[in-house]
C-alpha cells in the first residue's frame, strides 16, 4: 500500500543539500592548529602550499621585508649630503657668534708675561665679563694696539682663513693683540722704585712674581687718565708695555680677560689675579 517503507537506517533527506553553517564551533584543544585551520576553512580554502602563519599573517607581513628598507636607506644618505651645506653653514654662524661675543683662544708669542704665561701658551678670553663691570687690578687682559699701524686689505678668502686661525690661537691679530696685567687703574698714581710699585704711594703685593728679581726696577710717578688703564708684563726686564711705547691703555681697546690656559695639557689650568 502506498509504496515501500523506509528501512531502518535510511535518511529521508540523504537526496537533499543539507544547509551550511557560518559558524564553525572551535576545537577545545588547539595545540595542534586544527582550530586556526577550522576558522580558515570558514573564511576560505588557502592554497595548499602557503603555511598558517603565512595564511594568517596576511599580506602585510610580506610587504615589511624585503628591499624597501635599503632604500629608505639609500634616501637618507642622500638627504644627509644634500643637507651638509647648511650644517656647515649653521657651525660657522655658530663659531662667529662665540668668537665675536663670548670666548676666543690666543696664542702667547713672546716672553713677557713669564712666569705666568710661557711662549707657545694658549689661553681663553672671556669677551662678555667687561660688559658686566669694568677691568680690575690684577686680571690678565688682551688688548688691541693703542697705535695700530695701517695694514693692507686682505682678500676674501685670507681673510676667511686668517680668521679662523685667529679664533682658534694659532695666528695673532693683524692689529697686534697684546696680553699684560692690569696694574693702574683710572685715575691713579703709577710708580716704581727697587722694583717695588706704588699705588698712590702705597706698595703693591705681587705674588705672581714669585719672587723673581728685576733690573729693570725704576719708573717716575705718572698719573693715569680717566678711561685709560696702566698694564706692564709679568717679566719686567722683557715687556712692552704701558712704561714704554704702549703707554696707556684704553678701556675701549681691551678684548677680554684670560681665564684659562687651554694647551699644552699639562700646563692646563685657571688664570687669577691677587
Amino acid at each position: 500500500m502506498g509504496g515501500p517503507a523506509p528501512r531502518l537506517g535510511d535518511d529521508p533527506l540523504a537526496d537533499e543539500p543539507r544547509p551550511q553553517s557560518s559558524r564553525s564551533t572551535p576545537l577545545i584543544d588547539s595545540s595542534d592548529g586544527s582550530a586556526v585551520a577550522q576558522r580558515a576553512g570558514a573564511e576560505g580554502a588557502r592554497p595548499a602550499s602557503t603555511s598558517v602563519e603565512e595564511w594568517t599573517a596576511g599580506p602585510t607581513t610580506k610587504q615589511a621585508k624585503g628591499p624597501p628598507a635599503k632604500a629608505k636607506g639609500g634616501r637618507g644618505g642622500l638627504s644627509f649630503i644634500r643637507e651638509l651645506p647648511f650644517l656647515l653653514a649653521i657651525a660657522f654662524l655658530l663659531a662667529l657668534l662665540i668668537k665675536t661675543f663670548l670666548v676666543q683662544a690666543f696664542y702667547i708669542p713672546s716672553e713677557s708675561m713669564v712666569p705666568t704665561l710661557a711662549v707657545g701658551d694658549r689661553v681663553l678670553v672671556n669677551k662678555v665679563v667687561y660688559h658686566l663691570h669694568p677691568p680690575r687690578r690684577g686680571d690678565i687682559i688682551v688688548f688691541s694696539d693703542p697705535h695700530p699701524a695701517v695694514h693692507a686689505h686682505r682678500n676674501p678668502a685670507s681673510a676667511v682663513l686668517h680668521w679662523l686661525t685667529e679664533g682658534l690661537g694659532v695666528t695673532t691679530s693683524p692689529d697686534k693683540d697684546f696680553i699684560k696685567r692690569v696694574i693702574g687703574l683710572p685715575g691713579e698714581t703709577i710708580e716704581m722704585h727697587r722694583c717695588v710699585i706704588y699705588i698712590n704711594g702705597s706698595p703693591l703685593r705681587e705674588p705672581y712674581l714669585d719672587g723673581r728679581k728685576f733690573s729693570n726696577c725704576e719708573y717716575n710717578p705718572f698719573h693715569i687718565p680717566a678711561g685709560d688703564l696702566f698694564a706692564m708684563g709679568d717679566n719686567r726686564d722683557d715687556s712692552n708695555d704701558s712704561r714704554y711705547q704702549l703707554g696707556p691703555i684704553p678701556e675701549d681697546k681691551v678684548v677680554g680677560r684670560a681665564v684659562i690656559i687651554i694647551w699644552p695639557l699639562s700646563r692646563i689650568h685657571l688664570l687669577h689675579g691677587f
